[in-house]
């Protein structure tokens, strides 16, 4: 569904290549990439503003941040001229670091931006391992923050947010529980002979207990049996417990979300095992290419959640590019495959200058969050709307049904299967049974 995207100026992709080159130093030391160079400039201070971006650079979540150099140079080309906010011209630099793919790495990182580097605000995105610690970190030491691509329930709720009250600093962005469910539930309802029982595999971490208590009671309430695998800590190494309990009960219908590796090690021992289900949908490991091409031809068909595809109609806040032209660019630049992690780390950053353009001061941290929450805009992910909730400081975005099949141009692509849930959105094929 990606392979006819049409031509357009692509990044360059021989600078791209020089960053890349200079840039893995870079987002390891937390060096500054530069929105412009201002040889012999007088700005001070106060004339740049600084964006800390935390993300897993490296370990088991890397894939979450795989469009991280292409995104932060898209966006600092971009903005070579500056913004202009607070009433004159500001530039813009972004101060990238790596969790390591560890909670306490980046509650550590996020200390560093904060005292060290002194960030105007901080952006972060991959699971609540990583956007939840950075968010704590931003409200203890009153530093406007944003994240995304964590189920909003799993940042709100797993960090102690107060319902109806929310946090002073902390926004984020991303489908909830609800979302996420409608789009599986839509999908369960088409498989022949109308299966009912679902085969749950939930780890004992913060996504995992939040799909315990918020994904089973959606499931419960619509009729279907949930058969819970059991808490379980990641990094196992072998689940035949679960597999074995998945198949005394029948259960046709799969849902997971394990980290990328445990979810790659129980599909194979599934494999190995004839443990076949009619369908399976997947959240967090198996967003990215990388899952899929790591898994073979055991990908195939296998179903999860599409809140950010090229195919969708929406475009940049900043410079006016497409969901599909910024697809192209990035791989016309790095070779490699476009991710859903691409649009929603370039939202962050529309997210950010939005707030810089509607405070007051730019460089006032109360300014910059108290926007932040009541942001209301379209770019790149579509419309946010961090007013309406479900709750203060959070912007919902819904999900499509999608499905990994083999692709023309690389080794796997999504298609998307079902747009109940967003009915704007076009199909680009029919939802298939995962082992038939």
């Amino acid at each position: 569904m990606t392979d006819n995207f049409p031509t357009l100026p692509a990044v360059d992709r021989r600078g791209f290549l020089r960053l890349g080159g200079a840039s893995v130093a870079m987002l390891s030391t937390g060096a500054t990439l530069s929105a412009c160079e201002l040889r012999g400039s007088s700005s001070t201070a106060s004339d740049v503003l600084k964006i800390g971006l935390v993300s897993p650079q490296t370990g088991p979540l890397a894939s979450f941040a795989a469009p991280d150099q292409f995104v932060i140079k898209h966006v600092t080309d971009s903005l070579r001229n500056g913004i202009n906010a607070g009433g004159r011209t500001r530039r813009i630099e972004v101060v990238v670091r790596d969790t390591q793919s560890s909670p306490t790495r980046a509650t550590e990182v996020a200390k560093q931006l904060i005292t060290s580097d002194g960030v105007d605000i901080v952006i972060a995105a991959g699971t609540p391992d990583t956007a939840n610690p950075v968010a704590d970190q931003c409200e203890a030491s009153g530093v406007p923050n944003v994240t995304t691509i964590v189920p909003w329930e799993s940042w709100f709720y797993g960090r102690g947010g107060k319902s109806g009250v929310g946090f002073k600093y902390s926004t984020n962005f991303y489908a909830g529980l609800d979302d996420m469910a409608n789009a599986f539930v839509a999908m369960y309802g088409r498989i022949d002979g109308s299966p009912k029982t679902v085969a749950s595999l939930w780890p004992d971490d913060t996504d995992g207990n939040a799909f315990r208590n918020g994904f089973g009671s959606i499931l419960t309430d619509a009729k279907f049996g949930v058969v819970d695998g059991g808490q379980y800590q990641n990094g196992v190494t072998d689940f035949s417990p679960q597999i074995a309990k998945f198949k005394a009960e029948g259960s046709e219908l799969f849902n997971g979300i394990p980290i990328p590796p445990d979810f790659q090690t129980f599909w194979r021992q599934a494999a190995q095992q004839k443990y076949r289900p009619k369908l399976a949908t997947i959240a967090k490991s198996m967003l990215f290419p990388a899952e899929a091409k790591a898994l073979g031809d055991l990908a195939n068909n296998i179903a999860t959640l599409g809140w950010w595809i090229p195919t969708f109609p929406y475009k940049s806040s900043i410079d006016g590019t497409t969901a599909q032209e910024l697809a192209r660019s990035f791989t016309d630049s790095t070779g490699q495959q476009w991710s859903q992690a691409l649009g929603s780390l370039y939202s962050l950053f529309e997210v950010c200058i939005e707030a810089f353009k509607a405070a007051g001061d730019p460089k006032d941290k109360e300014d910059v969050a108290d926007k932040l929450r009541t942001l209301r805009y379209e770019g790149i992910s579509g419309p946010l709307d961090f007013t309406t909730g479900p709750e203060p400081g959070v912007a919902l975005q819904k999900c499509v049904g999608v499905q990994w099949r083999p692709s023309k141009q690389f080794d796997w692509d999504l298609t998307v299967v079902d747009n109940t849930t967003r009915p704007d959105i076009p199909l680009g094929g029919d939802l298939q049974p995962t082992f038939a």
